[in-house]
């Protein structure tokens, strides 16, 4: 049995504000849209991060990012920030993220090119202790349905 990960993508067009002096994309800027993506992940799977905290006492934190940087993104482009779930574990969430150019007014790269790629490992934390939890698992059981298809052949 195959399990294959679905991808998540996520819209978002750039701002003056999001720019550096040099009028590009200042790179913090894309952890911000790789944020706001997981976050639209898991709204999409069905559940709000303020409500986590309410309701299960549980917030989500970045652990650790490793981002590469290869092309940068101007003013008024829209990017594409595609997350993909890579490992699923019983206190933390690896994920893939891409961010790609999906449409430009610049000539500074076609449309579809890779701007930046990251792998970004979050971690459920209790939200009094700020200590490492489990992820319930109604949580793990909705990402599980949502966000991995299982296949029975070979490919």
């Amino acid at each position: 049995m195959n399990t294959h990960k679905k991808e998540f993508s996520w819209t978002v067009r750039v701002y003056y504000e999001d720019t550096d002096s040099g009028g590009v994309v200042y790179y913090a800027n894309y952890l911000k849209f790789m944020e706001r993506a997981r976050t639209e992940l898991l709204r999409n799977v069905g559940f709000e991060q303020d409500e986590l905290q309410q309701e299960l006492g549980i917030i989500f934190a970045v652990h650790s990012a490793n981002i590469q940087y290869k092309k940068p993104a101007r003013f008024n482009d829209e990017l594409n920030v595609v997350t993909s779930l890579t490992t699923l574990g019983k206190a933390s969430i690896d994920f893939k993220q891409s961010v790609y150019l999906q449409a430009s007014h610049h000539e500074n790269a076609p449309i579809g090119t890779l701007l930046c790629d990251a792998d970004i490992k979050i971690a459920c934390i209790n939200a009094d202790k700020f200590s490492p939890q489990v992820i319930p698992a109604p949580i793990i059981d909705k990402i599980n349905h949502k966000l991995t298809k299982e296949s029975e052949s070979g490919s």
